[in-house]
């Protein structure tokens, strides 16, 4: 691996993606010197090759989750604020572990009334100071990587609801519309979740689209909204429209109305 090489791997681990057109004006070298290195780096199944760049992902093993905080930040904003716009006042929620599901506990701190379940110790504190929200956490074991809650006490909890919205992550969607993850605890607890909700929200940044996960989940047609921050490719678009399942698209607005709010 050249010196380069081993600069592109770093930027792809930090990031989850790199393109084409962004390393070479960061290293100073034409495109087709970086299409180079990009594809010896997927010929040796170091990275994976996709439209104008490549992404890294193991396939096995999730990405650290303060990194995780720092991948595709905007568009995870743009889709909290989304989502929660999504959410009227006075209305009974179960948000489950994940970044952007936090943005989207950030963006329902502004609502009235809200009742918030959740198996994620992220999302209660960034709700616990609302005074007109009541939050609801789930017992059960304590993921140190991230403030999950796991295991089936927290399953057995979540049973007890039924609730206006679930608000979901999911850590890959493949082009079938499968929903992925990569811990079967976890996965137990977000079928759970599904199961007790009137109304189900996905919110999964575009390059979700981009990755693989091991466990699964579900499936994208039981989801009732799907909230991302580009459209997806046409073969998930065709399973939202068959599915009944509503396509929303968190673009900039959604955050520059936010801000004028």
């Amino acid at each position: 691996m050249t010196p380069r090489q081993a600069d592109i791997m770093t930027l792809a681990r930090q990031r989850g993606r790199v393109d084409v057109d962004g390393l070479a004006q960061h290293f100073t070298v034409t495109p087709q010197t970086i299409r180079k290195d990009l594809n010896e780096l997927c010929d040796r199944r170091l990275l994976s090759r996709r439209h104008g760049g490549a992404t890294y992902s193991s396939g096995v093993a999730n990405y650290d989750y303060e990194q995780r905080r720092l991948l595709a930040a905007e568009g995870k904003r743009r889709i909290g604020i989304r989502a929660a716009s999504l959410i009227p006042d006075h209305a009974s929620v179960i948000l489950n572990i994940g970044t952007t599901t936090e943005q989207v506990a950030m963006a329902l701190r502004d609502h009235t009334g809200i009742m918030a379940v959740t198996n994620n110790i992220n999302v209660a504190n960034l709700l616990r100071g609302v005074p007109s929200a009541e939050v609801v956490i789930t017992g059960g074991l304590v993921r140190h990587a991230d403030g999950g809650v796991v295991g089936e006490a927290a399953v057995d909890f979540i049973r007890q609801f039924r609730v206006d919205f679930a608000v979901i992550g999911a850590s890959a969607i493949d082009s079938d519309g499968t929903l992925l993850d990569f811990d079967f605890r976890e996965v137990k607890v977000a079928q759970a979740i599904i199961e007790t909700a009137r109304q189900t929200i996905l919110v999964a940044d575009a390059m979700k689209l981009e990755r693989k996960a091991p466990v699964r989940i579900g499936h994208l047609g039981q989801i009732d909204v799907f909230v991302t921050d580009e459209m997806p490719p046409p073969e998930i678009v065709e399973i939202c429209n068959a599915a009944n399942v509503r396509l929303e698209i968190a673009g900039p607005q959604d955050e520059k109305e936010s801000q004028h709010e």
